[in-house]
């Protein structure tokens, strides 16, 4: 069998493993920084400890999960995607090391921006995903793989949510619709990968393990869930109370719901890599629900709904891709460890447990769910971290 010279190039990479594929510093970064972050926020936000941010307390602790966390989990994986789709070399070495560490000169610029000032430490921030969006583009225009163009969609609007968001904290002292462009960007970045992903995964799963009903191919029900949640979430952006978004909400919701329901996850039980991915993307109905409900009845916050879209939909979906990439980029066997089931357990609960804050209010619910939350996403990086910053790549079996 012959070796294609992409992936020759790929097997001739001799420097530090860590720096050789996309997936392997991003991802490190992200599970370090999911858990920092919140043991960082958690007394801040409770008035026990100050730091020196231009931010306030929620908005610091909001940036910093949507700009910094799932900033770094899209661009692990999109680097990692990329050189799939276009048969190239994967950036890595030292053009790769200097991408991470302007993601991580945007963490401690955001952090310490009292001191640097809050314009230059927006300017270093917003850098990151600008000049990722540009290597992106560079890569898939090279391979001519232009489909995947798409992808800039994404990118393009979580740099205009973060310009937004800068903007409004100088402006105004506190962040409103960079909030939600960020979130609802990132969620409909959920309904359209994961409508690819989990049906995808769950099939190859079952046809394997338990032969019967699969899930149901992409049609035009997807299409029109798909639509129905970016009307809704379009709606929110501008109008987050308005009755006509509390309906697109509920639509979306309903919508959302039917099609997780069509993709067999109750017969993947026995595989929690599947599994995970199921009951992570059930909070993306969940979350639509829950805002709607919020338009309509006082007694529901709002912030239910977006809790359910952050630290339950993409929680645990950028944690089930990051653990599954990384087993298989890594040559392991793709089953779920002992510790990654307890990963995914901390994970799931805080996620259950900060819905449950947002409708009491409890402070001990909120440290309950953080402390799980930090558990969960150390545990990651204490548990993959050894695969992706020392083990060498194994290129002939890397699978997802």
């Amino acid at each position: 069998m012959t070796t294609s010279p992409a992936l020759q190039r790929r097997r001739d990479y001799s420097g530090p493993a860590l720096f050789a594929y996309g997936f392997r510093p991003f991802f490190l970064a992200a599970g370090l920084w999911a858990a920092f972050g919140i043991l960082l926020w958690l007394p801040q936000y409770l008035g026990a400890m100050t730091i020196p941010t231009h931010f306030g307390a929620l908005d610091w602790h909001v940036h910093e999960m949507l700009y910094g966390y799932v900033a770094a989990s899209i661009a692990g994986c999109l680097l990692t995607a990329i050189p799939n789709w276009t048969g190239r070399l994967p950036v890595n070495g030292w053009p790769l090391a200097g991408l991470a560490a302007l993601w991580l000169a945007g963490r401690v610029a955001i952090l310490f921006s009292s001191d640097i000032g809050a314009v230059a430490a927006a300017v270093v921030d917003i850098s990151f995903l600008a000049v990722l969006a540009g290597v992106a583009a560079r890569e898939i225009v090279a391979g001519r793989n232009w489909r995947n163009l798409r992808v800039l969609v994404v990118l393009g609007v979580l740099i205009a949510g973060n310009i937004v968001f800068h903007i409004e904290v100088l402006r105004a002292g506190a962040a409103d619709y960079g909030v939600r462009i960020g979130i609802a960007g990132v969620i409909a970045l959920l309904t359209v990968i994961g409508g690819r992903i989990v049906p995808s995964f769950t099939n190859n799963w079952l046809v394997k393990n338990n032969p019967g009903r699969l899930p149901i191919s992409f049609a035009r029900f997807d299409m029109a869930a798909i639509a129905a949640g970016a009307a809704a979430l379009l709606a929110w952006i501008g109008l987050p109370a308005h009755p006509v978004t509390g309906a697109l909400m509920l639509l979306a919701g309903a919508l959302h719901a039917a099609r997780l329901a069509r993709w067999a996850g109750d017969r993947t039980a026995a595989d929690r890599l599947v599994l995970v991915l199921h009951v992570g993307y059930a909070f993306v109905p969940l979350g639509f629900l829950l805002i709607g409900a919020s338009v309509f009845l006082s007694a529901v916050p709002a912030s239910t709904g977006i809790h359910a879209w952050t630290a339950g939909a993409v929680g645990l979906m950028t944690l089930a891709v990051m653990t599954r990439a990384t087993l298989g980029h890594t040559g392991q066997p793709l089953q779920a460890s002992l510790p990654t089931q307890a990963i995914y357990a901390c994970v799931l609960l805080a996620a259950l447990l900060r819905i449950a804050a947002a409708f009491s209010g409890s402070i001990i619910l909120l440290e309950c769910g953080g402390a799980l939350w930090i558990a969960g996403f150390a545990g990651f990086a204490f548990t993959y971290g050894p695969l992706l910053a020392r083990r060498k790549p194994a290129w002939g079996e890397a699978r997802c």
